[in-house]
């Protein structure tokens, strides 16, 4: 399943750097995306993307994971080439993301 059928999520950025935060409804979402949503599986889905480290933190009062992405865009808003660049956009991609079903 993609991460949008079960979860929301937000982004911005800092310079450089890109914070998403996934949000679950259930503590039993919470537990599925804990072991399926790491910091690894994170980095390779936006291979060629996030050139940095990926850390990820919990955050169980709210169920959520927020993730912050190293080097993620291109040198941040104002110095990158590319049309959106921003850390915005990296919420809706990381919901592409697949796990396997509960």
């Amino acid at each position: 399943m993609k991460l949008v059928e079960i979860a929301t999520a937000r982004s911005g950025d800092k310079g450089d750097n890109c914070n998403v935060a996934l949000f679950v409804r259930t503590p039993e979402l919470y537990e599925l995306i804990k072991r399926e949503v790491t910091a690894e599986r994170v980095k390779a889905h936006f291979t060629g993307i996030v050139k940095g480290e990926v850390e990820r933190y919990e955050v169980p009062n709210v169920l959520a994971l927020n993730f912050v992405l190293r080097n993620a865009l291109g040198g941040g808003g104002t110095r990158s080439l590319a049309l959106d660049s921003l850390g915005k956009t990296m919420g809706a991609a990381l919901l592409r993301m697949e796990i396997p079903d509960a």
